[in-house]
């Protein structure tokens, strides 16, 4: 039986990502959400072709979401400093620099952290978009929330996502 989605029947099997933690507080040997993140791509399949973390810096978040997008990776998931908080400056680092927005991503992400936390989930700015052809999540740093986003939204849509950049 035909797709509703035709664009599925084609989505890669795998995709190639990027991860990139900010944080005031943690180093790479303590990043447990982007151990979560990498550890919950591959057990789907796919592979994590670079990992970095900066701190919340708009230059130093810029640096290094450029350097990720000058590897293979077809999307880049960004933990980290989505809040409100004066330091949290990762959607203002990235924002401007996505060609389009998937509003939808906020909207869904924030509804479903409603689920969970109740009106606390007005604090999130999880946002997501496309640059370059590839696909940008960013999503907040608690493990809890890293694991909502990766497998009630990310994981179930990679591919097909993927699929429409092709």
């Amino acid at each position: 039986m035909p797709s509703d989605h035709p664009h599925r029947e084609h989505a890669p099997s795998s995709v190639a990502v990027a991860i990139l933690s900010v944080s005031t507080s943690r180093n790479l040997e303590q990043d447990k959400s982007g151990d979560l993140i990498r550890d919950l791509l591959e057990d789907r399949g796919h592979r994590v072709t670079g990992r970095e973390m900066v701190k919340d810096d708009v230059t130093l978040i810029r640096n290094a979401f450029g350097r990720l997008l000058g590897t293979a990776a077809r999307a880049i998931v960004v933990t980290g400093g989505t809040g409100i908080t004066p330091t949290d400056v990762t959607v203002e680092a990235l924002h401007p620099l996505l060609d389009k927005e998937l509003t939808a991503f906020g909207s869904l992400f924030t509804q479903l952290s409603y689920e969970e936390i109740g009106p606390a989930a007005i604090l999130s700015r999880a946002t997501a978009g496309v640059t370059n052809n590839k696909a940008v999540f960013c999503i907040p740093g608690s493990s809890k929330a890293c694991r909502l986003a990766m497998e009630k939204i990310i994981l179930p849509e990679l591919t097909h996502l993927i699929a429409h950049l092709e």
